[in-house]
């Protein structure tokens, strides 16, 4: 099933399968963000944005709107 990084809930994971546009900032693909890694959604921020996810060892937080543009495929 493919979803956003945005859509996942709270310990879910998913692999980075495409990004809905080429404006990704650059380090997010520096730090990982890259088709085939694995992203988890570690917490939600209070009043929802940022979210915080875990790529390749790294911890970072980015806006909700930058994670909607990263389609992942949902690990069960």
């Amino acid at each position: 099933m493919s979803i956003t990084v945005a859509q996942l809930k709270k310990g879910q994971k998913g692999v980075i399968k495409d990004f809905s546009e080429d404006t990704l900032p650059i380090k997010l693909l520096e730090m990982g963000c890259l088709p085939g890694n694995v992203v988890e959604l570690i917490q939600i921020a209070p009043l929802k944005d940022p979210i915080y996810i875990n790529v390749n060892g790294s911890h970072i937080a980015i806006r909700k709107s930058t994670a909607n543009l990263i389609e992942v495929d949902l690990i069960e």
